[in-house]
């Protein structure tokens, strides 16, 4: 069940007026009483009253269908459609608690006519249990099951072999450029990293960055993108930065110990989502292979036998359906604890669509400020376009072999 009635009272307020109506005066009525039913609601709901639930979502429903979009705004007309499906949802549960099945499933019907698209959070909701098996419900389901993150990842077309000859290289930077040795210096690295053996000092880095810098998905920061501009940014505003800028940090901490690595942003199919999530790609030589590597979220992944994972074996498991097992300590902030389901399954299977990378991994490979001449490899399921990686900054392939191929210190 979704339950942020207070929060969509004051996007109803923002976003619709009443139609043929004085705005000041009767939508002011409208929006109290609306806010009066999400009241009435909790409390029906804290003390299991499915009737009074039901109740307040249906003169909820109500009033919404008495508004329109203010104007002519594609923006306020989603924006109502939103809040229907949401109250609509809502009404099914409250339904379903009651073991009313009929109405249950018409009124997940409704949702989905209203444009309800959380496949994932309706076949987890206990509060629709009574009807999970339900053939009408079951079918309701195939409707949005389009919508899934992991179930768009699963049915992406795979990767193909091609002609890389005349494709760039990638390079990672020397240890020994001056302004990572300034890095390695400044952060006390080695300290940091600690004596034991390569991957103990890959995740005590990574720890540091997360336990240091706070993240925050939407500030883009006001400083250079490189490690020491970022930690000094954070620091002097306290503000947090996002998982860009994390990711650039930790690499260049990583480059500095001699170890090779990437950023990599992890791309939606969707052209209108505006998240991405960027992590790190790091090279172990102990292991043979590259690292499953978020700062933001202090995570690394493993199969069923502890073996760490790369990035691309963590998407190939998640469509393929083997284990995966995210850390225990994985969190936001150190505030929120991450799981499997919601960081794996759901964030970045939404995420691990397409890839894209620097060719060069270095110090302050962007900026905020000029352009560093930096250019992309972007790889791509086959068949799959995206003006996103479209222009002369971007090489794009659907060969997986060569987007990943080991630093050439390692071959």
């Amino acid at each position: 069940m979704k339950k942020n009635f207070l929060f969509i009272c004051f996007v109803l307020l923002s976003c619709f007026s009443l139609a043929a109506q004085n705005p000041s005066e009767s939508f002011t009525k409208l929006f109290a009483r609306f806010k009066e039913m999400a009241v009435v609601y909790e409390e029906c709901r804290a003390r299991n009253d499915y009737e009074g639930m039901s109740r307040a979502l249906k003169e909820q429903i109500a009033l919404l269908e008495k508004v329109e979009p203010a104007g002519e705004g594609a923006n306020d007309r989603e924006m109502r459609e939103k809040l229907l499906a949401n109250q609509y949802y809502n009404l099914a549960c409250a339904y379903a608690l009651k073991s009313k099945s009929k109405a249950a499933v018409e009124a997940f019907r409704k949702a989905v006519e209203h444009g309800f698209k959380n496949y994932r959070h309706t076949c987890n909701d206990p509060d629709l249990a009574s009807i999970r098996e339900d053939r009408r419900f079951r079918k309701l389901l195939g409707r949005i099951i389009q919508y899934d993150n992991l179930h768009m990842l699963r049915t992406a077309r795979s990767y193909r072999r091609e002609q890389t000859d005349s494709l760039p290289n990638f390079t990672y930077q020397s240890a020994s450029d001056h302004n990572l040795k300034a890095v390695r210096e400044r952060f006390r690295l080695d300290s940091i990293a600690g004596s034991g053996d390569e991957v103990s000092k890959i995740m005590n880095v990574m720890t540091f960055v997360h336990n240091n810098i706070r993240h925050d998905g939407s500030n883009y920061a006001l400083c250079e993108f490189n490690a020491n501009d970022i930690y000094n940014y954070h620091k002097a505003t306290g503000m947090g930065v996002n998982c860009r800028h994390l990711a650039m940090m930790l690499n260049e901490m990583y480059l500095s110990l001699g170890i090779p690595s990437r950023y990599v942003t992890c791309m939606p199919k969707d052209p209108n989502d505006g998240d991405c999530h960027v992590i790190v790609a790091v090279y172990s030589a102990q292991l043979g292979k590259w690292l499953w590597i978020d700062p933001s979220f202090n995570a690394y992944v493993k199969d069923e036998n502890g073996h760490l994972l790369s990035i691309a074996e963590v998407r190939e498991r998640l469509i393929d359906g083997r284990p995966v097992v995210l850390n225990e300590d994985a969190n936001w902030n150190n505030k929120v604890k991450q799981t499997k389901e919601e960081y794996l399954e759901n964030y970045m299977a939404k995420n691990l669509y397409y890839f894209i990378c620097a060719e060069q991994s270095r110090f302050n490979a962007e900026s905020r400020y000029r352009y560093t001449g930096i250019r992309y490899v972007a790889l791509l399921p086959e068949g799959f376009e995206t003006q996103s990686v479209s222009g002369d900054m971007y090489t794009v392939t659907s060969d997986a072999e060569y987007f990943w191929q080991p630093p050439s210190s390692a071959k």
